[in-house]
């Protein structure tokens, strides 16, 4: 096991000091956005002292680092693991299926767009299940909520604007779910967006009831932010969750989503494929994303695992990653390909200790290794 160094990724929505505080550095007055933790060719971390690129180090002896069955299975560390830390909104966005992402990665090099342009919407082959674990408070928008819940939502909302989407959810079908409704808001011109987007900000900054108050305050801020944005008023469609720390999400294939604040820890297939739908500056592709936006209804499941024998394990129902919190009291054991991250307290990893804010990889080839100390580590593993 060897101490490990992340890098830093500075988009314009990250906080100036939740990151650095986590790293005991000091602030630089820029946004560090996430930390990145794990063998991203674009972004590895680096191994102990020599600083080996964890990427090089694993390709020199998949075996040994991960381990026979993961080594056979995927050839690579199959997850990446984050600290990520959100002052403002990410964009609204979802990501493909398998079958979803070969087709598309497979269609944009039949085009010819180059894997670094930023029209390009498929960087890989693979799809890119999340989750997200909270460190403080957290906020976030999970799947489309049912549309009678949503009814009542908008009729919070004092403005005739909205009559064409009451109209639409009044009609939607189980079959189609709010597929035709995402369509309509996602495919207006500008001018008939910002004309729908406009009066609902303006209700919705309104003193009003105290039911779904936080609905129609997040709207407001989003449409302050994307003064225009259509997707201000998909953002009424969709659940809005509030993590505590310790209570996590998972987000999988289709989920339409957008984190708009906090920080957690954050586990994912190693992919870069992201379908944006609005609330950014970045590149928007509505038809791929209606393609692989899961549109039905749902309840978004918090996860808020008891701890065994110190131990909360978050459930990840794909086989690319797994998280355990480990809540320290005295010792606990672990085993790799791992990724050890300690968020609070002192933790004894053999040769060397794990202070608040340090990161360890941890090769199968170590076997079990024992914990000592008092503290929070995050374990990041493969789920085989």
């Amino acid at each position: 096991m060897q101490r490990l160094d992340g890098a830093i990724r500075k988009y314009d929505w990250g906080s100036t000091s939740s990151i650095p505080s986590l790293l005991g550095c000091a602030e630089d007055g820029k946004p560090w956005a996430e930390l990145w933790l794990g063998a991203h060719p674009s972004a590895p971390s680096v191994v102990g002292e020599t600083r080996t690129p964890l990427d090089e180090l694993i390709a020199a002896d998949p075996a040994a680092q991960l381990g026979t069955a993961v080594a056979d299975r995927f050839g690579s560390l199959p997850f990446l693991f984050k600290v990520l830390a959100a002052a403002a909104p990410l964009s609204l966005q979802a990501h493909p299926s398998v079958p979803q992402a070969e087709a598309g990665y497979a269609r944009e090099d039949a085009a010819g767009i180059s894997i670094g342009a930023p029209n390009r919407s498929f960087r890989d082959r693979f799809h890119k299940p999340e989750l997200i674990c909270a460190l403080t408070d957290f906020h976030a928008l999970c799947g489309f909520r049912d549309p009678v819940a949503t009814l009542d939502v908008l009729a919070t909302i004092d403005t005739s604007a909205l009559d064409p989407i009451r109209d639409r959810l009044a009609a939607s079908s189980d079959v189609d779910g709010l597929g035709p409704l995402l369509e309509y808001l996602l495919t207006l011109p500008a001018a008939d967006a910002a004309a729908l987007v406009a009066p609902v900000v303006a209700a919705c900054g309104v003193p009003g009831p105290d039911r779904h108050a936080d609905v129609r305050a997040m709207a407001a801020a989003l449409g302050e932010r994307y003064p225009g944005d259509a997707g201000v008023v998909t953002a009424l469609l969709l659940n809005l969750v509030h993590l505590k720390p310790g209570e996590a999400l998972f987000l999988g294939a289709g989920n339409l989503h957008a984190h708009l604040g906090g920080t957690g820890v954050e586990i994912m297939a190693n992919s870069d494929n992201v379908l944006r739908g609005g609330l950014t500056t970045k590149h928007i592709d509505i038809p791929t994303l209606l393609e692989v936006v899961d549109a039905r209804p749902i309840d978004p499941i918090v996860q808020r695992p008891a701890l065994v024998q110190g131990i909360a394990s978050y459930d990840a129902p794909v086989p690319e990653f797994l998280l355990d919190r480990l809540d320290l009291d005295v010792s606990a054991t672990v085993s790799g390909p791992a990724i050890l991250l300690c968020t609070d307290g002192v933790v004894d990893a053999g040769s060397f200790s794990l202070e608040r804010g340090a990161a360890a990889w941890l090769p199968a080839g170590d076997g079990i290794v024992e914990l000592r100390g008092r503290g929070t580590v995050y374990r990041a593993g493969v789920n085989l």
